[in-house]
């Protein structure tokens, strides 16, 4: 029974305060990424004139099996992070599909943004028979959150949320989940069993959970960042992925620097003998600009198509698409935040408003990933190049009934932002010139 005075901590202030913690961790177990910190911090300083603390938006994990996918989606739910958006690695040679785990509200985003973008292995694409029997049964002796942390996910979900002290111990739990312990759950041969196979399927199979493989602050300019990196001599990607540098931003644009080497003791190796080394941990920057519509979307993959396909600069592969916001929101390519001015004026016709400043229309941040652009930053960071495409079809629906939910469409959840902001912002002059008649 829950005491009708609890008094529960809100989601958003739970993964305010997750979020917070796995950064601090993350610092301590990869220091590069302090550096890395440091340099956006100074960039977005230099920008907006004022301190910024590089605050993460997303961070990314990989889990084993549909009951760890499971676990983790009960984790982030008492955190307010829910599946958006459905994303197939596996056409572009990373053996995984994955989802976004994040707030959709426009409140929830406004208090803290963090988001984890999730994979789930695709066992059946190991080919070597032996070894994919070996990798289920490693994986089916593990247990990736702890007992005490799930009693608190039931607890939330049973009552309705998470008091003070239950919230503090949830985060402490949780953080253990995605914790390095410099240790694997299989011998030596194994682990280069599996690292033949894939360097993903090693990272995701040898170890005892999903730890955290990068996290990602943002920043406001992404190609000074790059710059930054190169100058203070950051071994990082030779370009950025993502759509060109533009002056009206669209979608994500992401870098990073290379995955570290990091040392580890295999199962019943002398712990005072030379350790192996993982690569697959990594620190990266992104950089967000406006959500594109379905159509948006499309005329981003014609052009995305061109510069592949004809050999074409970024420059003129994107020349097609509108550059400057007004444009955008007007041919339906990008989505639109409303907000009302204050000034009654008589409008109640939208683009009547807009082009009297009743109303201004700023651009929605996007909220989610690129595939082609999460697994570019994938395989450059494990160094995966002669992995080839699969032809295994994998599916949403295959995803889902792992998460046990749906996986929402992120083009409705923003759909849902612009159209609450625009009847609000419309209802405001509407009480604007109601109350100047009065």
């Amino acid at each position: 029974m829950v005491r009708p005075d609890t008094c529960f901590v809100s989601p958003d202030v739970i993964r305010r305060r997750f979020a917070a913690a796995m950064s601090a961790m993350y610092r301590d177990e990869v220091p590069l990424y302090t550096t890395l910190r440091d340099i956006v911090a100074e960039v977005n300083e230099a920008i907006t004139g004022e301190p910024d603390a590089a605050v993460e938006r997303h961070g990314a994990i990989r889990v084993g099996t549909p009951a760890e996918m499971r676990a983790i989606a009960r984790l982030f739910a008492v955190m307010g992070m829910h599946p958006v958006g459905y994303y197939d690695l596996t056409p572009v040679g990373v053996p995984v599909h994955s989802t976004a785990f994040r707030p959709v509200t426009a409140e929830g985003l406004a208090i803290n943004p963090f988001r984890v973008f999730t994979s789930l292995l695709r066992l059946e694409l190991i080919e070597d028979a032996a070894l994919r029997a070996a990798a289920e049964t490693i994986l089916a002796g593990r247990t990736i959150v702890s007992a005490e942390t799930l009693a608190l996910v039931d607890r939330a979900e049973a009552q309705g949320g998470l008091d003070e002290a239950q919230a503090e111990a949830f985060v402490a739990g949780a953080l253990e989940v995605f914790r390095w312990h410099g240790t694997a759950r299989v011998d030596g041969e194994t682990y280069a069993r599996l690292l033949g196979s894939h360097r993903l399927v090693a990272d995701v199979v040898a170890f005892g959970g999903p730890h955290i493989n990068h996290l990602t602050p943002h920043t406001h300019d992404i190609d000074r960042v790059q710059a930054e990196m190169a100058a203070r001599g950051l071994p990082h990607k030779a370009s950025i992925e993502g759509p060109p540098r533009r002056r009206t931003a669209i979608l994500l644009r992401q870098t990073s620097f290379s995955a570290l080497a990091e040392p580890f003791v295999p199962a019943g190796a002398d712990p005072a003998s030379e350790p192996l080394r993982h690569t697959a941990r990594f620190g990266e920057v992104e950089q967000r600009g406006a959500a594109l519509t379905p159509r948006g979307r499309a005329l981003y993959d014609q052009c995305l198509a061109t510069l592949r396909n004809e050999g074409t600069s970024p420059d003129e592969a994107f020349a097609a698409f509108p550059d400057d916001f007004v444009t955008l929101r007007r041919n339906g390519l990008a989505y639109a935040r409303y907000v009302a001015t204050g000034t009654s004026g008589g409008a109640t016709d939208l683009e009547e408003a807009l082009d009297r400043g009743l109303i201004v229309a700023e651009p929605i941040l996007y909220e989610d990933f690129l595939p082609v652009s999460a697994a570019g930053i994938f395989r450059s960071n494990l160094a995966d190049d002669d992995y080839s495409a699969s032809t295994q079809a994998s599916s949403q629906a295959e995803l889902e009934a792992a998460i046990g939910r749906a996986i929402l469409d992120p083009f409705a959840l923003y759909q849902a932002i612009e159209d609450a902001s625009r009847e609000a912002a419309l209802a405001h002059l509407r009480g604007s010139v109601a109350l100047h008649e009065t």
